[in-house]
């Protein structure tokens, strides 16, 4: 039987590379649902060629010309809206979620593939960043099993595969550090979005690549670490690794390092998690240890502030991620707006978590509210600017 796969997000960067992946193993995978935010005609295009039972847009008011794209082929069902995403992931059918959409809309659905026994592959660091408590808690109630796509999370998880409940002294997370790895600070207050889009090593949707730049995306990956493998912050540590060939590694207490490497091809992961435990044979070059060396440094804390304010979010701990999540989606997507530079971003970040509503124990509710507030907070200090 083939595994029945539904992609959240499936015309992003990590949607379309799951897309090639059941493309080169259509014996063993099979897309259900695919679903995107605004991307029509990529979306109506995709259910041409793979398609699904059903296609969801996000955004409502793009239905009707889905629907119209795709009107000579009534076997897929066309939905529309969030509410739809939600409920199209509990589809008895679906053997696993890919959830690879962008940001907190990532949260819900995720919820809901949990309560409805999925098995989830989880790209959408965000859901891990805003409510890892919750999300811990509910798919060991449901037994849902979740798996990391991310390659830094793939290959933690990788290198624990085997060792059953020996203790982790320190997980080792790698960051390539992003364009602007050997900046001054001065150099950064001038760097342009153009100059931020440019990653010396992967291929990723905007949104991604402006937080690799900032390394917040890196504060978030050291939070969903945190959540995925039990292991508090203080025993997580960010290494600058430019090449981007070992993509993390874990210490364990007789001293032994255990890492996973390869060459910067995201299909890899994404396979993994959609085969695991199996391993399949995947169409891409191969690593050659000849070729280059493999250099590590320590992150510039004060460099990039960014990093730093995740680790003061997870040490606060409640709903201070959520809080730094929402807050950095309004910079950075005003950063592509340009409608701030590159260093206001983490000041607008700090700022608000000094001024949102702070919980210790929040629950759904709570992050929904705290989400919407420093969103708000964000917005006018945004403007401000």
């Amino acid at each position: 039987m083939k595994k029945q796969i539904a992609i959240l997000g499936s015309t992003g960067s990590i949607g379309t590379q799951a897309l090639q992946v059941i493309d080169e193993h259509p014996d063993l995978f099979e897309a259900y649902c695919l679903t995107a935010n605004n991307r029509v005609k990529e979306l109506a295009e995709q259910a041409r060629r793979y398609n699904p039972a059903a296609v969801v847009i996000a955004n409502e008011d793009k239905y009707e010309e889905l629907k119209s794209l795709l009107a000579d082929l009534p076997d897929i069902k066309v939905y529309a809206g969030k509410q739809a995403i939600d409920e199209i992931v509990e589809a008895g059918p679906i053997d696993m979620v890919l959830t690879a959409m962008v940001g907190f809309a990532g949260l819900n659905p995720t919820i809901h593939a949990i309560k409805a026994h999925k098995g989830i592959c989880l790209a959408n660091k965000e859901t891990l960043v805003v409510a890892g408590e919750l999300i811990c808690e509910l798919a060991q109630k449901y037994h849902a099993p979740i798996i990391p796509v991310d390659s830094e999370h793939s290959a933690i998880f990788q290198s624990l595969a085997g060792e059953g409940d020996n203790e982790i002294e320190k997980i080792l997370l790698t960051a390539s550090g992003g364009p602007f790895r050997n900046f001054t600070k001065e150099q950064l207050a001038t760097v342009t979005k153009a100059d931020a889009l440019k990653h010396p090593t992967w291929s990723m949707g905007a949104k991604i690549t402006i937080d690799s730049a900032t390394m917040m995306n890196k504060g978030f990956e050291v939070i969903e670490a945190k959540w995925l493998f039990g292991v508090p912050a203080d025993k997580i540590q960010v290494l600058i690794h430019p090449q981007s060939i070992v993509h993390s590694a874990v210490q364990f207490a007789d001293g032994a390092v255990k890492a996973q490497l390869g060459v910067p091809d995201m299909r890899l992961p994404i396979q993994y998690a959609l085969t695991y435990p199996d391993r399949i044979h995947l169409n891409e070059d191969r690593l050659d240890l000849f070729k280059q060396p493999l250099e590590f440094f320590e992150p510039d804390l004060d460099k990039f502030r960014c990093l730093a304010l995740a680790f003061e979010a997870i040490k606060k701990g409640g709903n201070m991620p959520c809080i730094v999540n929402a807050a950095n989606e309004i910079v950075n997507r005003g950063f592509l707006e340009d409608k701030c530079g590159f260093t206001q971003m983490s000041d607008i970040i700090e700022k608000t978590m000094s001024r949102v509503s702070f919980s210790s124990a929040p629950d759904y509710d709570t992050y929904v509210s705290t989400d919407a507030e420093a969103r708000r907070v964000a917005t006018e200090l945004l403007g401000a600017h």
